[in-house]
């Protein structure tokens, strides 16, 4: 039987965003968090890199500014990257106070700092090389210890209750959400008098992805779908660095490896890099994406090397000590061969419009982290920026949210989630397809390099879809399997439009149709048509 419920707050995902804003709220208001399966499952678990903040004497905060701007091409908003960058500070020390266990220089007195691809500084904090493992594990403990938070895992968020869709006079704003619980299979319903989504971003939208299975773009959609402004969507950063190895699906390998001095070679052994950019390997992402993918389709070849074994043992174990058991783990020494490697999805640096506060356009919805879009990417992610940005945005969230009264029931009737005309489904066989399907055109037509012919069959191919789906969702009962593909569908379409609509090649948005890059950069806005 479905089930209702009242939290003063309602947080959507537990990743490094979603805890911290819970945290922060649940000293004075009852928090729930939803998360699809278990609550350590998300993309924090697997960053590997490390936070990026101003800590070292030689190091500044205009240094950092500088950082992000060039790395985003200059599409960054100047306010949320100063912003982000002047808290970062005070949002590790924050971190620091939680317990999170950040790796120690070898003297003991400071914390060791590395570099990665378009930093001008060491300014990179990191616990090893598992550095979401550490912020998960440490934010997960406090937060489970916490009085005042619920958890409710294997809950899949379906949409958001308006009160315009409830035809509520007044401004439209967020009352709760319908949710599907996978151990009943009964769609619940949560009402709260602020809603965060912190549900990741949407990667998953390719086929070849470093993220989690859960990074179907469902904050996004959902966002959308309630009448939500989105932008820069085009953004899709792919990590040039995931092993090759069809057992490890894509295993990330750390931008710091080549930070700290790894190669990029040809399967024939020679380097390549410094035919497309001075700082060879540590030139940001889009570029070593971008040469790489290059040279696989220049060769036909489906993976290039990445070579650190020049480095000693020692260096290399301790260092990069998960990376080094887990290529052991496929049958690849780091420490005396190269490792196969080949770009895959990492980063969706578009997403929900927010303001400084994370709040977007509907009232009382707030949205961080991935799901997000606050301008401190622009046309391209700075390594190990997204952490900072969880966090120093959720802080900011909170102190909003507890600036203003939180109602925590609304003066209207939530009804409960009506599939009394739908049946059971006996064609699931389709979800399947059209999942396979829409990952593979989104990979072949809205990738690394794009065209305004791949565009536009990828937009005709995911209408087309997304009547398909529509159809199926309105006359069978939901499943996870269905959710996920109407929010991917969704996300696709709204990344495909982004796409087409911007007529230059700038960062992760490349088009052999406009090669050259816009003198005067504005972001890519979609509203939705509100009827």
């Amino acid at each position: 039987m479905s089930q209702q419920y009242h939290y003063d707050i309602l947080i959507i995902g537990a990743g490094a965003a979603g805890l911290t804003l819970a945290l922060e709220l649940a000293k004075t208001h009852k928090v729930a968090m939803l998360t699809k399966g278990d609550i350590r499952e998300g993309s924090t678990l697997y960053a590997q890199g490390g936070v990026a903040a101003v800590l070292a004497e030689k190091d500044t905060i205009d240094s950092h500014i500088r950082d992000t701007v060039t790395a985003g091409v200059f599409l960054g908003d100047p306010d949320a990257i100063r912003f982000t960058v002047e808290n970062s500070k005070e949002s590790i020390d924050w971190l620091i106070d939680q317990g999170v266990p950040f790796t120690r220089s070898h003297e003991g007195d400071s914390y060791h700092l590395t570099k990665e691809g378009g930093h001008s500084h060491r300014r990179i904090i990191h616990a090893a090389d598992a550095t979401g493992q550490a912020i998960s594990a440490t934010l997960i403990h406090n937060a489970t210890q916490h009085p005042n938070i619920d958890f409710f895992p294997d809950r899949v968020a379906i949409d958001i209750i308006t009160s315009d869709k409830l035809r509520v006079s007044g401004d439209n704003r967020a009352l709760g959400i319908y949710a599907l619980n996978l151990t009943t299979d009964e769609v619940d319903v949560f009402i709260a008098g602020r809603i965060a989504i912190a549900a990741g971003g949407a990667s998953k939208v390719y086929l070849y992805t470093s993220n989690p299975d859960t990074a179907s773009g469902d904050g996004i959609a959902m966002a959308w779908r309630a009448g939500c402004r989105v932008a820069n969507l085009e953004f899709n950063q792919f990590h040039p660095t995931c092993l090759y190895d069809a057992k490890a699906k894509t295993f990330l390998i750390s931008e710091a490896v080549r930070g700290e001095g790894g190669k990029l070679l040809l399967p024939d052994g020679s380097p390549f890099m410094s035919k497309f950019d001075d700082r060879e390997e540590l030139a940001p992402r889009d570029i070593v994406a971008r040469a790489i993918d290059h040279e696989m389709k220049r060769l036909g070849v489906d993976h290039v090397l990445l070579d650190i074994s020049h480095k000693s043992t020692e260096f290399i174990t301790t260092h990069f000590p998960t990376i080094y058991e887990q290529c052991l783990k496929y049958g690849y020494d780091m420490t005396k061969e190269p490792i196969p490697v080949v770009p895959a999805a990492h980063y969706t640096c578009g997403g929900v419009m927010v303001n400084q506060f994370g709040h977007t356009d509907l009232k009382h919805l707030y949205a961080v982290g991935e799901t997000s879009y606050t301008g401190l990417h622009g046309a391209n992610r700075l390594a190990s920026n997204s952490l900072l940005e969880c966090i120093v945005y959720a802080r900011s969230a909170a102190q909003h949210m507890l600036s203003n009264p939180v109602l925590p029931k609304p003066l209207v009737e939530i009804p409960a989630w009506d599939d009394s005309q739908v049946t059971d489904s006996d064609e699931d066989v389709v979800i399947a397809h059209n999942w396979q399907e829409l990952r593979q055109f989104m990979w072949d037509y809205v990738g690394i390099v794009r065209t305004n012919n791949r565009l536009l069959r990828a937009k005709h191919r995911v209408d087309l879809l997304l009547s398909e789906i529509d159809e199926f969702y309105s006359n069978y009962k939901i499943s996870s399997d269905l959710i996920e593909l109407r929010n991917l569908a969704n996300v696709a379409d709204l990344i495909i439009q982004s796409a087409m609509k911007r007529k230059e090649s700038r960062g992760l948005h490349f088009t052999l149709d406009y090669p050259d890059t816009n003198e005067k950069p504005e972001p890519t806005i979609l509203a939705p048509n509100k009827k």
